[in-house]
C-alpha cells in the first residue's frame, strides 16, 4: 500500500503542536516534525506526542519544505501546519484517494492533490475574502514535486504530472491574536519589499494609492468579504495596508539610507 508521511514545519510551535500530531496520529504512516531549531518545548512534545524530529536550519519557506521532500523517503507527502487540524472525514478520503491510488493502474498519473482550508482568525471563522476554500497544494508524491527557489513567501509547487482537489477541508486556527497577526503580516511585507528590489521596482507616489485600493477591492468586493461583517472590513482594510502599502515604505526607507 502507498505510504503517507505528514510533514509540519516548526518554530516555537508548543501551544499547537500536540493537537496538530493527534489529528494525524492513526492515520498517515508517519509524522515528522521538521524543525528550525525551535527554542521552545515543540521538539519535546513532538517526541513525546509520537513524531519523529528533523532539524534544519531556516532559509525561507519554499527552501525549508523542498528540504523536508528531499530528506524524507514515502510516495506521499503530507504538509500541515502546526496551526492546522485534519478533520476524521479529510483523514478518511486522504487515506482512501492513495490507497486507491490510479496511478500505480496507469491510468490517470496524479503528482498532487489540492486541499481546501476552513480559516478561523482570532476564533471567528472566515468564509469569504480568500478564506475559503483557500485551496492549497500539500500532498504531493515525492519525485513528482517540487518547490520554485524564487517564491520564497506563498510558495509555489512545481509539479510533474496532473493534479486534482480534495473535498473535505482541513480547519485552520489562523492566528491566536491581533499581535501575532500584525508581526506575521510584517514579516511577510519585508519579504514581499524583497521581492520588488530583487525585480528593480521602485516606489513611487501613486503605489501607495492605487495597491492599497486594488487589494481593498480584491478582498473586500471581489472576494465578497463584505459577507464576513466587520471581520471582513477590518481584514480587507489590513490587508490593503500590508499588501499595498508596507512593502513600498519598507522600499522607500532602504532608499534612503542607501549610500
Amino acid at each position: 500500500m502507498p505510504t503517507i508521511t505528514a510533514v509540519i514545519l516548526t518554530k516555537d510551535e508548543a501551544n499547537h503542536i500536540v493537537h496538530c500530531i493527534e489529528s494525524l496520529s492513526g492515520w498517515v504512516d508517519s509524522i515528522v516534525v521538521f524543525d528550525s531549531y525551535s527554542h521552545d518545548d515543540t521538539c519535546l512534545l513532538a517526541r513525546q506526542a509520537g513524531a519523529m524530529i528533523i532539524q534544519h536550519p531556516w532559509e525561507n519557506f519554499a527552501s525549508q519544505r523542498q528540504a523536508a521532500l528531499n530528506a524524507i523517503e514515502s510516495e506521499w507527502i503530507l504538509f500541515i501546519d502546526a496551526d492546522e487540524r485534519a478533520t476524521v472525514e479529510f483523514a478518511y478520503e486522504v487515506r482512501k484517494l492513495v490507497d486507491n491510488d490510479q496511478v500505480r493502474s496507469g491510468i490517470v498519473p496524479l503528482a498532487g492533490y489540492w486541499l481546501p482550508r476552513r480559516n478561523f482568525i482570532i476564533g471567528k471563522e472566515l468564509r469569504h475574502g480568500g478564506y475559503y476554500p483557500d485551496y492549497q497544494l500539500r500532498l504531493l508524491r515525492r519525485g513528482h514535486a517540487r518547490y520554485d527557489p524564487r517564491r520564497q513567501v506563498h510558495e509555489t509547487v512545481l509539479l510533474d504530472g496532473n493534479s486534482a482537489f480534495i473535498s473535505q477541508p482541513i480547519l485552520h486556527y489562523n492566528y491566536d491574536s491581533w499581535k501575532q497577526f500584525h508581526q506575521k503580516q510584517r514579516f511577510y511585507a519585508e519579504y514581499e519589499a524583497q521581492i520588488l528590489a530583487a525585480r528593480g521596482i521602485r516606489p513611487r507616489p501613486h503605489n501607495f494609492v492605487l495597491q492599497p485600493l486594488r487589494e481593498f477591492r480584491r478582498r473586500y468586493i471581489s472576494l465578497m468579504g463584505w459577507k464576513d461583517g466587520w471581520r471582513g472590513l477590518q481584514l480587507a482594510v489590513l490587508y490593503a495596508w500590508y499588501y499595498g502599502i508596507v512593502p513600498y515604505w519598507i522600499l522607500t526607507k532602504e532608499r534612503k539610507v542607501t549610500p
